[in-house]
Parts: structure tokens; sequence; C-alpha cells
């Protein structure tokens, strides 16, 4: 028997008309994936159902996708431990990044019952704080969603961001190759649909920035980038009602934002312990390489970027 989460009715409604679920095969679904995984012996990965049961929504149900996320997913985080790895959630450091603010969900989710909103800030020194911080910060949120957000896992998300204290040193610290890295990992390993960007507050200073970061996006996601350069440009697209309470809105204020994440990096420190045990081991690996091989080169490592 499948120990997978139950669903709201709602999201159930959307898992079977968008996502192609059949409740009634989510058992068999899972144990052929985690035969599959038993029968790859370079790859150690969890086989928590719930947690393998969002690589298959986040698929659609196909089988060979899913495989394909999983061994994307471990390899990335083995390839790239120190972007990808993360294991201490008690870290001050981490911690000291996390009450920043600079990346929280909100607490309601669109329309009451859709996409996790997802709120960003360069709120942080550029002298003091480096964006692979914040990112980790970022990616240990995303990593939570995976088991803990079905609103997130099933109806996807949405991200936010206020651009409104960009400065050119901002612009200055970016490391091309680590976000690229970051941007790669959290569109084709995490099995979640990032279905919008808004960047907000977008003063012409700050439209500096999207000459550096938008071209790492694939051409899929650009697609769904969006650019409000003032507020009233942001309720085109999302209700007063759903943005936070810094914007006139009432889904939480800051500091409820940052206390809800740390609640959940309290509960989770356990679960990033655990994955230190999970990743892949090249030299048992049967094929010749993996596709992230392809993408970054054999030894890990970027091409260079032409960025404009």
């Amino acid at each position: 028997m499948s120990q997978e989460k139950t669903l709201p009715s709602t999201l159930q409604s959307v898992a079977i008309e968008e996502l192609f679920e059949i409740p009634s095969r989510i058992p068999d679904d899972l144990q052929a994936l985690k035969l599959w995984i038993e029968q790859q012996p370079h790859l150690t990965a969890r086989t928590d159902d719930q947690f393998l049961l969002q690589f298959l929504r986040g698929c659609k149900y196909s089988m060979e996708r899913a495989k394909e996320k999983i061994e994307r997913f471990y390899t990335m985080k083995t390839k790239f431990p120190e972007t990808l790895g993360i294991y201490d959630l008690d870290n001050e450091r981490f911690r000291q990044v996390a009450r920043l603010g600079c990346v929280a969900p909100l607490p309601i989710p669109l329309n009451g019952d859709g996409c996790r909103l997802v709120m960003g800030h360069f709120n942080y020194n550029p002298q003091e704080y480096r964006v692979e911080e914040i990112y980790h910060v970022g990616s240990a949120m995303y990593e939570i969603f995976l088991i803990d957000d079905p609103y997130a896992c099933i109806c996807g998300i949405i991200n936010i961001v206020d651009m409104s204290q960009v400065t050119m040193a901002h612009l200055l610290h970016e490391n091309a190759n680590f976000l690229k890295t970051g941007i790669e990992f959290i569109e084709s390993a995490m099995p979640l649909r990032n279905k919008a960007v808004y960047f907000v507050n977008v003063s012409p200073a700050a439209a500096q920035f999207f000459n550096f970061f938008i071209p790492l996006f694939s051409e899929k996601l650009r697609k769904r980038i969006f650019i409000c350069s003032t507020l009233e440009d942001l309720k085109q697209h999302i209700p007063l009602k759903y943005l936070p309470e810094y914007y006139g809105g009432e889904n939480g204020s800051m500091e409820h934002h940052i206390k809800a994440l740390k609640a959940k990096f309290d509960e989770y420190r356990e679960y990033f312990q655990d994955n230190v045990n999970y990743g892949v081991n090249e030299s048992l690996r049967q094929e010749e390489s993996s596709d992230v091989d392809k993408l970054f080169g054999l030894g890990g490592s970027f091409r260079k970027l032409e960025v404009d």
C-alpha cells in the first residue's frame, strides 16, 4: 500500500485533468519506479512514496520522463555539491541568510487553491552575502515543496521578484556559472511546474539585470517571464488580495513569511541531513555518460556562456 498524502478534492481534480493522474494506478506506478531504482547500480535515490509520486506528477505520469528527471536530480546534486548539496539547515550562516527574507513562499495560494506564490527580493548587501547563499535557501525551500506543498506540486509555482532594491553591486556579484547550474537544476531536475515569473518594480537601472539573467533561462521559461514596471502592472496579473501586506494585499507580512519558512526548515532538518546518503556513483554507471555531461561537459564544468 502506498503512503502518499491525500489531496484536497479540488487539487485531486486538477491532478486528474492536467497531470493525467489515475489514483487507482498510483501504487503500481510507484512500485515500477522503485524497481527501476533498484536496478540502477550507480544510483542511490530516495524511495519514499511522496517523493517519488511528485516525479510522476511533475512528468504527467510519463514513466520514462520521471526516470530521466530522477537521474538528473541526483546526478546534478552529485556533480555540483557546492551549489546543490544542502545538508545542514541548522548552519548559522544558512539561517542568517534565511532571516533576510530574500525568498519565501506566501501562505495563501493564488485564488485560494491555485499556484503557490513565492516572493523574491534583492534586499541583501552583496558585499556581505553571496548570491550562492541566497540560492541555497531557495533551493531548500523548493525541495521541501516536493513532499510538503500540494499546491506547488499540483498547480505549480509563480515567482514574483521585486527589483526595487537591485543595484549595480548586485549585478557585479552575480556568478553566471553558478546561476546557470541553479536554473538548470530547477528547470530540468526539479519535478515542479514553473508557471510564471513576474519581475516587478523594474527601474531602467534594474532593467540591465535582464541582459545578464534572462539568457540563462530556457526558451520555454522565457515565454513565461513578465516584466512589470510598477505594482499596478503586477496587479493586472495577480489580484491584490493574494499579494503580501507590504504591497497592500492580504497574503502575510514579511515577518510572517520568514517565521513560516523557519518552521519548515526546523521540521525538515533531519530530511536534509539524510540527503547525504543519496546520489550517483559514476564508476558504477553502465552507460557511457549521463545527459548532464552532454549539457555541461564531461568534467561537470560549463562551456563559456555568451551573455550580452
